[in-house]
């Protein structure tokens, strides 16, 4: 008798935790100052899900997944910081992570980090590194 896949396999069927480099993701005035924005890309028949937040004209990418039970951080599209817009937030458990680092500042994952997805500003643009 074969078993089901657990929640957590079925939660990463089809998905890729990290992209190439040189993936133009569009102009970086799509994201609001001090905000953030979602972003999906389709990998080959699999899919990788993204944000990055705007600080300036820095950016900071990690991937759509808090190390606490492997959810997706945001329960709304691009609501994916506090209040404040000081520290990203998991809307299903309440950890919250530092913008520059993903550390885990504060919830039940205390020092565990969100995946880093190295974006950067070339000519008003964001590009995956």
């Amino acid at each position: 008798m074969s078993q089901e896949p657990g929640p957590e396999a079925a939660a990463v069927v089809g998905r890729v935790w990290e992209t190439r480099a040189g993936i133009n993701l569009g102009p970086l005035d799509l994201i609001p100052d001090g905000g953030a924005r979602n972003y999906v890309l389709q990998i080959g028949d699999k899919r990788f899900h993204g944000f990055v937040v705007r600080r300036g004209e820095a950016v900071f990418g990690y991937a759509d997944r808090c190390p606490h039970q492997g959810l997706p951080l945001a329960q709304r599209l691009d609501q994916y910081l506090t209040p404040d817009g000081g520290l990203i937030a998991c809307s299903w458990h309440g950890a919250v992570f530092s913008v520059e680092q993903g550390v885990c500042v504060g919830g039940p994952c205390v020092g565990a980090r969100l995946t880093p997805w190295p974006v950067v500003v070339r000519d008003g643009r964001v590009f995956t590194v």
